[in-house]
């Protein structure tokens, strides 16, 4: 955990001296769709929530660039579960500051392939459950015990036309999201941008 937060933190550095340097780096405020789910949960369904935030990107020639962000990423998942002996409805929401620090490929004007490490800080979560049927009235809601830091992989598209950019990408979860057990994040993230150069 130590060796990717100063990895972060050294790219973090190296990012900002060259952008110092450059008059070519871009930030692009963004917005845009989740589509989360928790792997390894029987009959999970997705979660919907939004995503926002910006980032910074530095071309470093006109194929390959270097991009980090904060987004605040609304994440989590819906399934079925038991509750006092009663089937229910719950919904985990999970919450985020996802750090993305992206490669970005241009494959040919305009779009590119993105890849790269995210690191991110989980600050909210909550467990609502509501009764299914049969004239039930159970309806509870409370924190659980999410672990505070989480990791994925961001792969994905962006297109790029007049300053706006159309990005979508999967952030593939590689921690477990509690203490014990094995259930990941898995997000699909639509986000549309606007690029200003600076």
């Amino acid at each position: 955990m130590k060796k990717v937060l100063i990895s972060v933190a050294i790219m973090a550095i190296s990012m900002a001296a060259y952008a110092q340097n450059s008059s070519t780096i871009s930030i692009q405020p963004k917005a845009g769709l989740n589509i989360a789910h928790v792997s390894n949960i029987n009959g999970s369904g997705p979660r919907y929530g939004f995503v926002a935030g910006a980032e910074v990107e530095i071309p470093l020639s006109k194929l390959f660039g270097l991009s980090a962000g904060v987004l605040y990423s609304a994440q989590g998942a819906t399934y079925e579960g038991l509750y006092s002996g009663v089937t229910c409805d719950q919904t985990l929401q999970a919450d985020y500051l996802n750090i993305p620090i992206l490669a970005n490929i241009y494959i040919v004007k305009g779009l590119s392939f993105k890849c790269g490490v995210q690191p991110a800080f989980n600050v909210k979560d909550n467990l609502k459950v509501e009764a299914r049927g049969n004239g039930a009235s159970i309806a509870a809601s409370g924190k659980t015990d999410l672990k505070s830091f989480d990791f994925a992989i961001p792969l994905g598209l962006s297109y790029e036309i007049s300053n706006i950019v159309i990005d979508a990408r999967y952030n593939l979860g590689l921690t477990s999201i509690w203490d014990k057990g094995d259930e990941k994040h898995g997000v699909i993230q639509i986000t549309l941008g606007y690029k200003f150069h600076l």
